[in-house]
Order: structure tokens, then C-alpha cells, then sequence
């Protein structure tokens, strides 16, 4: 530095003197900030992996959504038949829907179903991994970030060798990321192409927190001693339909234990570009088009 100061103050052009300086810098620059990289990706990787893969192996999550998926169906059954699935973002809809009195909402009524007639669901958040996180990393530029330290330059091949183990492991582990968001994503019928992890993960987010929210609120009235929790206003999500009463929620229990008897869940591959009337062949668990 002292070097180069008296370079500079003599108006000397000390740059001109070395050789490929700039590919220098790069290079320095390249083997300074590998570690940092190395600990600022890694754990961006993890959050993806862990979030995907516990989306998609949830067990109590595809269950609420198919009690979901059961109540829209029966709510909508003088309109339509019985509906495979729609859009996951559909999920917000569920506080749109209010009681006559304007204090509840469908997902009250949902979570007071779940919590009398299902309540080893009522935890399947603690299934959900890592969402907050996930829903912050941008894929794409991870992935670019990768393909930049996986570059390889004759003079740093020794600097290489030595970190050829941690490059490959975080490579593989950018594939993994890649493949586990891709598959969770078209497993709810989506395009990965088309839907960021700040798109995908916080539905599920809000859906959570509208969950636990509905939970309180159910517990106070309870505490309370108010009257017990009616359905919401025969009108959903744009559709009018019959007034629920006593044998309308008895109806709609003995739809769901049908339909986990006969899930209207299929299995297999198709293209997440396709309409939802031709997803019949992947394992979709929605919410009833309402």
C-alpha cells in the first residue's frame, strides 16, 4: 500500500506495470470471498430442501386440505360436481367467507370441524419446516451464484483441488434444492417456471397464521361461554348456496370419512403447465373450486 501511495503521488501509472490485473483482482477476489459464499448458500440451500420436502411429505397438511377440498365440494354440490382441486392460493379465501354476524369466518368453522372431529390434525404445522426462510431465497440466483464458483480457471486450480470436496458437495446440494422445490411446487399443480418461492411458500405461511389465529379466537369464545360456533353465511367465495344446519354438518362429516375412504387423490406425472382438468394423474390435494 505504501507502494503504491508513492506511485500514486509521483502521477506514476502503476497500473500499466502489472500484468493481467485485472484477472488478478478477480481471482483474489474469487479465493477471499469463497468461504463467506460457501456459508451464505449453504444454509439458503437447506431452507429450500426442508421446506419442499416437508410440504410434500406432510401427511396432516394433505389431510386438512382434503377436509378442505370434501366441505367446498358439499358446500358447492347444488352447482357443480365434485372438484379434484384448484389453485393452493385459494387457501386466502377461506377468511373472505363471514357469518351472518361478521365474527366468523370459513376457516373458524373449518378449524372448530378439525378441532371436535379430527384433532391429531391440529398440529400439522409442526410438520412444516423452514417456510420463513424459504420464502425469502431467490432460486435462480442461487443457482447463478453455483455456476459462478463452479467456473474453473487454470490459476486457481490448486486453490480448486483443495476446495473441490465443499464445491461438489454445494453443487450437488443446489441440484437437490432445485429438484425438491421444483417437485413440491407442480405437486400442488403449479409451474416452478412461473412461481417463486416468494410466491409459493407464503400461502402457506398466511394459511398457518390464519390457522393458529382462528384457534385463539375459537379458545376465547369458548372461555367466554359464548354460544357455540354456527356456520358461516350460506354464501361462498362467490357462490350461493343452502343454509348449513345440523344435517348439513352431519352430511358433510359423512363426506369426509367417504373420501378417506375413497380420496379423490390420484398419483403419477404430468407436465405443471397443463389445466387443472388434466391433472387427474398427480397427487393434487386442494381445496374445492369455489
Amino acid at each position: 500500500m505504501k507502494l503504491i501511495h508513492n506511485y500514486e503521488c509521483e502521477g506514476r501509472p502503476w497500473t500499466s506495470s502489472i500484468p493481467r490485473l485485472s484477472q488478478r483482482i478477480s481471482t483474489l477476489t474469487f479465493m477471499g470471498n469463497f468461504p463467506e459464499s460457501v456459508q451464505l448458500i449453504q444454509p439458503q440451500l437447506n431452507a429450500i430442501i426442508a421446506a419442499s420436502m416437508s410440504i410434500k411429505s406432510s401427511t396432516k397438511l394433505k389431510k386438512i386440505l382434503e377436509i378442505i377440498l370434501a366441505f367446498g365440494n358439499y358446500m358447492n354440490s347444488s352447482k357443480r360436481g365434485a372438484a379434484y382441486g384448484f389453485r393452493l392460493q385459494s387457501l386466502d379465501l377461506l377468511l373472505d367467507t363471514k357469518s351472518t354476524d361478521r365474527k366468523q369466518t370459513l376457516m373458524h368453522f373449518i378449524v372448530n370441524i378439525i378441532q371436535e372431529k379430527y384433532p391429531e390434525l391440529q398440529s400439522f404445522h409442526t410438520e412444516l419446516h423452514f417456510l420463513d426462510k424459504a420464502s425469502l431465497v431467490s432460486v435462480d440466483s442461487i443457482l447463478q451464484d453455483l455456476r459462478a464458483l463452479e467456473r474453473d480457471n487454470p490459476v486457481l486450480q490448486s486453490f480448486l483441488n483443495s476446495n473441490m470436496e465443499l464445491l461438489n458437495c454445494l453443487i450437488a446440494d443446489g441440484k437437490t434444492a432445485q429438484d425438491a422445490y421444483d417437485s413440491a411446487v407442480e405437486y400442488f399443480g403449479e409451474n416452478p417456471k412461473t412461481t417463486l418461492p416468494s410466491m409459493f411458500f407464503p400461502i402457506l405461511i398466511r394459511f398457518i397464521k390464519a390457522y393458529k389465529q382462528a384457534e385463539l379466537d375459537i379458545e376465547q369464545r369458548n372461555k367466554q361461554h359464548e354460544a357455540p360456533l354456527t356456520p358461516p353465511k350460506p354464501e361462498v367465495m362467490g357462490n350461493k348456496v343452502g343454509t348449513i344446519n345440523s344435517r348439513a354438518q352431519m352430511d358433510l362429516i359423512a363426506e369426509l370419512k367417504k373420501r378417506q375412504m375413497s380420496p379423490l387423490v390420484r398419483e403419477g406425472k404430468t407436465e405443471p403447465s397443463r389445466t387443472l382438468s388434466q391433472v387427474h394423474n398427480n397427487l393434487y390435494v386442494f381445496v374445492s373450486v369455489l
